[in-house]
């Protein structure tokens, strides 16, 4: 079969530019692949979730009658062992769960007023 001269140059200017486009686009463009954007999605549902409980968190704090020895607790504490105190006071501690929620008493701590 005989193939146009055209054709060759043809088929690989479609690759090129088919490379080019890819590159472009994932570098600049905002391109990503399903993973990268499942990781992205579970990140920012994380965040929501968090954003979501620190309401609860300092209700919580609000209304616990030993709030006042508790607070003393967590000022005492020094700076990096604050959220260990927070979490100790049982204020990130989400209803319903066993466990308190570190990023939530992270959270938490930066709307308390210390």
């Amino acid at each position: 079969m005989n193939t146009p001269e055209w054709l060759k140059p043809g088929i690989y200017g479609a690759v090129i530019g088919g490379i080019f486009v890819g590159v472009v686009g994932f570098t600049w463009g905002g391109w990503v692949t399903g993973s990268t954007s499942s990781d992205r999605a579970m990140t920012m549902a994380h965040d929501d979730v968090v954003t979501a409980m620190v309401p609860v968190c300092l209700e919580m704090a609000r209304t616990d009658p030993e709030r006042t020895t508790k607070l003393a607790t967590i000022k005492a504490a020094s700076t990096y062992q604050r959220r260990d105190a927070l979490m100790d006071a049982g204020w990130a501690t989400v209803p319903g769960s066993d466990a308190p929620d570190r990023d939530i008493a992270q959270a938490c701590l930066a709307e308390i007023e210390l």
